[in-house]
């Protein structure tokens, strides 16, 4: 048997970059994949079997309880969360004094008060099935102190904060919490901004210890391993997949 076989995973944000490369992950371990995206839901849960798809805001409240309600009706329950939907590429690097309020809470909107949404609202589900596993995905960016992009690495930092408070809060009902921190990621998105290529990618390369590319399939294992029974009896714990730029 694959480790997840039977298993239905919630990806956010999987209808493109590292979170279609994480659905992927997943669904190659057997299990059924729900796709919850802005855009390319439905056409990205096509490529799985039995897979659904699902245009959802992770940032509005009733939008997420439409997706925890609908992937219960559809697929029978909700065994695993990965929260990886978040805005990054598109947000210009700049000094502090120069990001808009509005801009910042945003940034907290969608990659931390989402985090807090979902799982709010998969939380009841898993407890009822006896356990279940979240996993979130945060960045590098706050172990290292990146600059210029500060409603981001302070949101990012927030994920991992996040994630060991829950894992405390949730582990008497057999729900592990986790979290993996990847580095900077040719993914689709930073593909669609090359200024954001031109600033990163050589100094990101450049200060790793596996000096090559990171590509989303690097994000992969961590995860998987991370949503399965091999991963058991860990909880609360961030692992960060940088090549080694950062050791801690």
């Amino acid at each position: 048997m694959r480790q997840l076989d039977g298993k239905v995973a919630v990806v956010t944000g999987a209808a493109q970059g590292i979170g279609r490369a994480l659905a992927d992950g997943l669904a190659a371990e057997g299990a059924r994949i729900v796709v919850a995206d802005l855009h390319g839901a439905e056409e990205a849960a096509a490529r799985y079997p039995d897979g659904m798809g699902l245009t959802v805001d992770v940032a509005d409240e009733d939008d997420v309880a439409r997706l925890v309600a609908a992937t219960v009706d559809r697929c029978g329950g909700l065994d695993v969360l990965v929260n990886n939907a978040g805005l990054y590429a598109s947000l210009e690097m700049r000094a502090f004094t120069e990001i808009p309020l509005e801009e910042w809470r945003t940034v907290m909107d969608v990659n931390v008060a989402s985090m807090f949404l979902t799982c709010r609202a998969a939380v009841p589900v898993m407890r009822e099935a006896g356990g279940g596993a979240i996993v979130n995905i945060s960045s590098g960016t706050p172990f290292r102190g990146v600059p210029f992009l500060l409603h981001y690495v302070t949101s990012k930092g927030a994920i991992v904060a996040f994630t060991r408070a829950l894992a405390r809060e949730l582990g008497k009902d057999g729900i592990r919490v986790n979290c993996v921190a990847p580095g900077f990621t040719m993914s689709e998105g930073v593909k669609q901004h090359p200024e954001v290529i031109e600033k990163l990618r050589d100094v990101s390369v450049s200060a790793r210890t596996i000096q090559r590319d990171q590509e989303p399939e690097d994000v992969v294992g961590a995860v998987t391993y991370l949503s399965g029974p091999s991963a058991s009896f860990v909880t609360g714990q961030t692992i960060v997949i940088d090549g080694g730029q950062y050791f801690h």
